[in-house]
């Protein structure tokens, strides 16, 4: 294959493809922040594979790591077994990640996908408390696998599930009744009254910044008394970090600011290093109650994930790449205010943090347009939000100044061109 021809897309894939009819080319090479088709169109890259190449496509010591391991013909396959990668990864995540933020978890290693860590750790809350119910929040996304779908918003995505989806409660997310509202004084109350119909849950779910559902971030105040509430109550917290996390808020776990010490901990995605499949469930080593094998899954043991996610905690044994995220967040937020404040055609509002961060189109269809306008330019966004309402901004977390400001460059003018082309659609 040598062009950017689709026919063998459309012939042979299922229907179900999706982000191929949003980037209708055919990708071949990626480095940093940028991506090139078949015909050696260059892109710049604000998807980051949905938060999975945090630091950016094909980073150069990670790669080499993997090259020299599968040189020496590393085991790539060891299910849970004992592996030299997987303890370099295991002392290297506690010595660089968790020792110096004071955590002390037990890693558990659930299956390649976020949708894994997510079962796993609603498994195990049953199973620690005896409880069935999980409190789960609006607009949340978990997975698509039938456990996190329960805990998932999106109507669209948990009718996909053809079975009723059961033993869970959902809550409103900070600031869904209101900006000034913290919304759980109504959740408290319920799990106090024992008229209010709602059984003691197992665990409370949540994504401090809810990535598919629209970038809401929540109000650190929110997460605290969210955190007060499960501890009062003798309620698991669990904290969705599989898009948050790995640094893409400004600190490597997306609660830190918080102060909060969650009972378990999902990760995914870019926890993987350079995009290979990796999850983790992290658990406080109390609560760690599985029994060997009574959860387990074939390709839990990936060494080449191991061996490129060790490189990727260099990043971390310094404050560096924690204060360019959190100096380079800044910048994006006043353009996106700029954005907001120079087209009102868009009736935008901001959404997000760190660089997870978007904006809200008050106007149906325009975000889609936007992005749609944006890959015509070269620029790779996605959008999110129950009815895709909000165009988002993911470049990787290592992305230089050039790369951002060619990137909100691009932004800028496919915003300019669709807002103009809307205008002349009513004036024509």
């Amino acid at each position: 294959m040598n062009t950017n021809d689709l026919s063998t897309f459309n012939n042979y894939e299922s229907e179900v493809r999706s982000y191929v009819r949003g980037f209708p080319t055919v990708f071949h090479k990626a480095k940093g922040y940028k991506l090139w088709d078949m015909d050696g169109r260059e892109y710049v890259d604000f998807f980051s594979g949905a938060g999975a190449l945090n630091y950016g496509h094909n980073d150069e010591k990670m790669k080499q790591k993997v090259l020299e391991y599968i040189q020496e013909d590393g085991v790539i396959h060891s299910l849970d077994m004992a592996s030299k990668a997987k303890a370099e990864f295991l002392e290297a995540f506690h010595d660089i990640i968790l020792k110096p933020r004071s955590l002390d978890y037990k890693i558990m290693f659930p299956g390649p996908t976020g949708t894994n860590t997510v079962e796993a750790a609603l498994k195990l809350a049953r199973k620690i408390t005896g409880r069935t119910n999980v409190v789960s929040f609006t607009n949340g996304f978990h997975g698509m696998t039938i456990g996190a779908l329960s805990v998932t918003g999106n109507a669209f995505k948990r009718k996909g599930a053809g079975i009723p989806l059961n033993h869970t409660v959902s809550m409103p997310y900070d600031k869904y009744l209101g900006a000034n509202d913290l919304g759980l004084e109504y959740f408290e109350r319920f799990l106090e009254d024992g008229g209010s119909g709602l059984d003691k849950p197992a665990a409370v779910i949540l994504e401090t910044v809810q990535g598919e559902g629209g970038l809401n971030a929540a109000r650190m105040e929110w997460i605290k008394e969210v955190d007060r509430i499960c501890k009062a109550h003798d309620i698991l917290l669990i904290i969705d970090d599989v898009q948050a996390g790995v640094g893409r808020t400004g600190t490597f776990f997306s609660f830190e600011p918080a102060g909060i010490t969650p009972d378990i901990i999902c990760l995914s995605k870019s926890i993987g290093g350079n995009g290979s499949p990796l999850a983790l469930t992290l658990i406080k080593p109390e609560y760690d109650k599985f029994a060997p094998g009574e959860h387990n899954g074939t390709f839990r043991g990936n060494n080449l994930a191991f061996v490129a996610a060790t490189q990727s905690f260099q990043y971390w044994k310094d404050d560096a790449l924690e204060k360019n995220v959190q100096t380079k967040a800044e910048r994006i937020h006043a353009f996106l205010e700029k954005m907001i404040g120079e087209y009102p055609e868009l009736k935008g509002s901001h959404r997000g943090r760190g660089f997870m961060q978007g904006v809200f189109c008050d106007v149906e269809g325009l975000a889609d347009k936007i992005t749609d306008k944006c890959f015509e330019h070269g620029l790779i966004m996605e959008t999110a939000g129950p009815n895709d309402e909000v165009f988002k901004l993911f470049p990787p977390i290592t992305i230089d100044d050039e790369g951002l400001e060619a990137g909100l460059k691009l932004l800028e003018q496919s915003i300019k061109d669709t807002v103009s082309s809307e205008k002349d659609a009513v004036t024509s």
